[in-house]
């Protein structure tokens, strides 16, 4: 056990000073030098956005093993000691376009881009040029993702209790489930690698959908957050956080921000709007209600919600039931999941995933040793009567309440859908 720490330690301390090895600038090589710290962005042929912070970084030790511990520890010690810079100015330049852009007061620059031309094919990540002045002026690149033409939908989920179990938030219990404990499952749910592989390649199997991420966890988990997606053989793709803070010390604790997920998902529908939209989520936070007013908000553009059933409590019951009533009112389908494989089996039925990756997903299920399955439950909304005052497709949230509640034992599996649910096209061949 002390070796498998030792062990875990090791490669903790590697992912937590990876941002400071890799931020791009003089902050390797010059007392409080400057670096500039990109994240993954995202956009259409359209518009592009990226976001990315710029700290004043210490500089590490010439002609010392980057690997050895203690240039480790030390390297840990400088992105604890490293400050962000408010008012730094950083021009981007992407596809003939440009714009010039100041760090808020926490040292977050956000760039938005309207591209003349891609300079790469679509479905890769792009660069972008980004420029920090300074003098000298300092040279860094972003990457934003660019759908590809045969992409059929866009994919938003969430990670906390969605694709991961609780504790993203916490550094510490996040640290020790990658790197000390043994089984990859304690981490990531059974199945999810599998069907979000599925879903990024379509029922085509190389369509390229775009994978989008929504996260509560701080700016400060996004290398462990990507170092999890590796590990797990999970689609990259941009994280967005609810939350901005990091580890310093004169900010050890959360800030509270404003939960900003509905402008989110309301932005990413403006930007790929002649595609629909899959949302996944969970049962134990604030998904249902949000995605119920998207649904609600925009009808005809979410194909499917996913909701994983990680709660039974009273209250989350009565949020999804609401959530079921709107998607029978859209004509768009509500899967109440108590694991991937029954997401997996309703994707493949609407034509998001290959019928094949049903299979994969299972597999992958099975060998985490993963809790027993229930039959699933049906419930179909049912169409208006005709010459009733309202035209809306009726469901029976006392039928939905009791199956959520089941036995109370074994997660319920729920599908409400209307008689004939919106689909994919299916694919030729």
């Amino acid at each position: 056990m002390a070796s498998r720490v030792r062990r875990g330690a090791t490669k903790a301390l590697r992912v937590l000073t990876r941002p400071v090895r890799r931020a791009q600038g003089r902050g390797g090589t010059s007392p409080g030098g400057l670096v500039v710290e990109p994240y993954r962005g995202y956009g259409s042929r359209d518009e592009i956005f990226l976001i990315g912070r710029v700290f004043r970084q210490s500089p590490g030790i010439p002609g010392e093993d980057p690997d050895s511990l203690r240039a480790q520890w030390r390297d840990l010690r400088r992105r604890i000691a490293r400050r962000t810079v408010a008012g730094a100015a950083i021009t981007a330049r992407f596809g003939g376009d440009a714009a010039r852009v100041e760090t808020d007061r926490d040292g977050y620059f956000r760039l938005h881009l309207h591209p003349r031309a891609l300079p790469g094919r679509p479905g890769a990540w792009q660069p972008v040029e980004l420029v920090l002045e300074d003098e000298p002026p300092i040279q860094a690149e972003g990457a934003v993702f660019i759908p590809p033409n045969g992409c059929r939908c866009v994919v938003i989920s969430d990670i906390d209790d969605t694709v991961m179990h609780t504790g993203v938030a916490n550094k510490l219990k996040m640290l020790w489930r990658l790197f000390v404990e043994d089984a990859d499952s304690r981490v990531a749910f059974p199945g999810v690698a599998a069907l979000y592989r599925a879903l990024h390649a379509g029922a085509g199997g190389a369509e390229g959908n775009p994978m989008l991420y929504v996260s509560r966890a701080p700016w400060g988990l996004y290398e462990m957050l990507s170092e999890f997606f590796q590990r797990h053989g999970i689609p990259v793709g941009p994280v967005l956080f609810l939350r901005e803070w990091g580890l310093s010390w004169t900010h050890p604790l959360p800030r509270r921000a404003t939960d900003h997920k509905q402008a989110l998902i309301r932005h990413m529908l403006s930007l790929y709007r002649d595609l629909p939209f899959v949302l996944i989520g969970d049962s134990g936070q604030h998904d249902p209600e949000v995605y119920a007013q998207i649904v609600e908000e925009h009808p005809g553009r979410v194909l499917a919600v996913y909701i994983r059933n990680v709660s039974n409590d009273a209250a989350r019951v009565e949020e999804i039931v609401r959530l079921a009533g709107a998607v029978a009112r859209s004509g768009s389908s509500l899967v109440l999941a108590a694991d991937s494989v029954a997401m997996a089996e309703h994707a493949a039925g609407i034509g998001l995933i290959a019928a094949e990756a049903v299979a994969r997903v299972a597999d992958e299920h099975a060998g985490a040793e993963a809790a027993p399955r229930r039959e699933t439950a049906r419930i179909t909304a049912e169409p208006a009567t005709p010459g009733e005052a309202t035209t809306e497709a009726a469901i029976s949230p006392d039928a939905v309440a009791d199956a959520l509640v089941g036995d109370g034992t074994v997660p319920a599996t729920v599908v409400v859908e209307p008689e004939h649910p919106s689909t994919l096209p299916r694919v030729a061949g």
